[in-house]
């Protein structure tokens, strides 16, 4: 896995590194330079030009002294320098002084792209914490003119995270750069993970520069996990394993017009490795759910004139769930106030691992607290909307900083919170997040979000803890997505689709496993 900092995390190391451990920051910076200008040759063809846009502080003496080596090895190169020289202090201004000594170009606000080659953005780091304004945000716009003018012959690489992103939640701040390859510095920043972050920042590499990784003042409660990370994450499959080995899960769901999300989570159940599938739905529903559902058990229960899970389903709900090893209740269940009482009940009685989505997770909007009396694991999976509900805020609200509100949702449920979306973000109530780097836009179509539920409780059932439960079916989840972007696109594959990739993908995890425990494998961040 990586770690992902924020802001206070990564001042933190710089910090710990320079005063602690007593590594001069000019080396850093020196470190990180040499590691810009090999990025950008390696973009370069012949005929290219450079032109490396600094700002005052720490990242714009990263591009100078990027400026400097380029400059040594030939490179056509000229700074743009958007700031007064007398406004550049310590490590800064001492690279300065070196570029202008070799005979480095340097220009001021009043630069010019070139149409062939490559454009560094060295204008903010981390740093960054109020809207751009002024030259730097005209510089900013002019690199974005620069390169959507030249699509094919210039190229952007931004310097630790695209000027104007902000470091913690991805968000803009005023106007942001649009990069091709982002060499993020010492660690990836958080803020590159979750959008519109992640799809500013293009390629991201991280440029290893001597900052410590660890430090006892800021401990990083945020992590990425790479496809070695999850392989060995998976659940064991013994050769000499059967289908009570592998867990039994019941399902909850189902309502009128909504058969095919009880299908769907019984699938993605299955797929992941789960040995046997029961659905537990309205008797009206269970013919419909014989036929659709070859592989899965059903268990007819009480159900309301409407064909909802009736009040009085509650105590076959828990005869059913004291033999099983995990709980899926929410996929189509619908939202009648006595299936939303039922949900209630049930999951403040019962003492199996529990996995809470749509209509189920709606059943707590106005006190998640409830689910605090759980003693058995839980797992919550809102979509933002559902989340901003049991928040009390807006969908943009949490959405602007999804780190925070996965977080404040986990610790007032008590729960494990796999927030969806771009990015998804699994959270304890202790503060720790994994975010998920997998899946895309074919992921917005009706149904891959029981199929996600399916794949939780199936890894619920098979003895994960519901953290890595969360976490392992995200990545499987997006990267069953991605398997099939790969042949069809961004759009128009079936949840149906999506729940038979999964097998593929497990496949794959494991041979790479296999390959790392040989040493034959290498994975870099962030790798899907």
């Amino acid at each position: 896995m990586w770690p992902l900092v924020d802001a206070a995390q990564m001042r933190a190391r710089d910090h710990h590194t320079i005063e602690n451990l007593r590594v001069p920051g000019d080396l850093l910076m020196e470190s990180a330079g040499r590691a810009v200008a090999d990025a950008v040759l390696e973009q370069l063809g012949p005929g290219d030009a450079v032109v490396v846009v600094c700002g005052a502080g720490n990242n714009g003496g990263d591009g100078l002294v990027a400026a400097r080596h380029l400059h040594l090895e030939g490179v056509p190169v000229r700074v743009a320098l958007l700031a007064e020289p007398s406004r550049l202090r310590g490590d800064a201004a001492s690279n300065l002084r070196r570029a202008r000594a070799l005979g480095v170009p340097i220009d001021g606000a009043r630069w010019r792209a070139p149409q062939r080659g490559v454009l560094v953005d060295a204008i903010f780091g981390t740093g960054l914490s109020r809207p751009v304004t002024g030259p730097a945000a005209a510089g900013i716009r002019r690199i974005n003119a620069a390169r959507a003018s030249h699509p094919h012959g210039l190229r952007v690489i931004a310097v630790d995270l695209p000027s104007g992103l902000c470091a913690d939640t991805g968000q803009v701040l005023g106007t942001a750069v649009e990069a091709d390859v982002t060499l993020t510095l010492a660690l990836p920043k958080l803020g590159l993970t979750q959008e519109p972050g992640r799809s500013l920042a293009g390629r991201i590499r991280v440029a290893r520069i001597g900052v410590a990784d660890t430090c006892p003042q800021a401990e990083v409660t945020a992590e990425l996990w790479t496809r070695a990370g999850v392989a060995a994450r998976l659940p064991a499959r013994p050769r000499g394993g059967h289908k009570g080995t592998f867990g039994h899960v019941l399902l909850v769901a189902g309502s009128e017009g909504k058969t095919g999300a009880a299908a769907l989570a019984a699938e993605g159940a299955a797929r992941i490795g789960a040995g046997l599938v029961t659905i537990a739905c309205p008797a009206g529903l269970n013919d419909i759910l014989e036929i659709k559902c070859t592989e899965a058990m059903t268990a007819p229960l009480p159900d309301t004139p409407s064909r909802g899970l009736a009040a009085g389903a509650e105590e076959g709900v828990l005869a059913l769930a004291a033999t099983r090893d995990a709980v899926g209740l929410g996929p189509g269940l619908g939202r009648d106030a006595e299936t939303l009482a039922l949900v209630r009940a049930v999951a403040k009685r019962l003492e199996t691992p529990l996995a809470l989505d749509a209509d189920a997770v709606f059943a707590f909007r106005d006190d998640p607290a409830l689910l605090t009396a759980r003693r058995a694991a839980t797992v919550l999976t809102p979509h933002p909307g559902e989340a901003a509900e049991l928040l009390g805020c807006s969908a943009g609200e949490v959405n602007r900083d999804r780190p925070a509100a996965a977080r404040r949702l986990a610790e007032r449920s008590g729960a494990i919170v796999l927030l969806k979306g771009a990015g998804t973000i699994a959270a304890t109530p202790e503060g720790r997040i994994v975010v998920n780097p997998t899946g895309g836009p074919n992921l917005a179509t009706g149904g891959t979000g029981d199929v996600l539920l399916g794949l939780v409780a199936g890894l619920l059932a098979q003895g994960c803890d519901a953290w890595e439960a969360a976490g392992l079916a995200a990545y499987v989840h997006g990267a069953a997505a991605d398997a099939l972007a790969r042949t069809t696109g961004s759009a128009g594959i079936l949840a149906t689709d999506l729940a038979r990739a999964v097998p593929g993908v497990l496949a794959a995890l494991r041979a790479e496993s296999a390959a790392v425990h040989e040493g034959g494998l290498a994975v870099s961040f962030p790798e899907p």
